[in-house]
């Protein structure tokens, strides 16, 4: 994921579903890990944008 923030990506979301694990990447931060979110917001990214995680889960 490092990779393709490097190259200009400026929102990646890596999802663990077998531990309900989503690892958010964006430029010069740290990654946040969210165990089991309900959601995962694309703020400020792509605004508006929720990704409901029962559907993934």
């Amino acid at each position: 994921m490092q990779e393709y923030i490097e190259n200009g990506v400026s929102l990646g979301w890596l999802i663990d579903r077998k531990n309900r694990t989503v690892y958010v990447y964006r430029p010069n931060q740290e990654v946040q890990i969210l165990e089991n979110p309900e959601q995962v917001s694309g703020e400020p990214e792509l605004p508006g944008f929720r990704l409901l995680m029962a559907k993934i889960w």
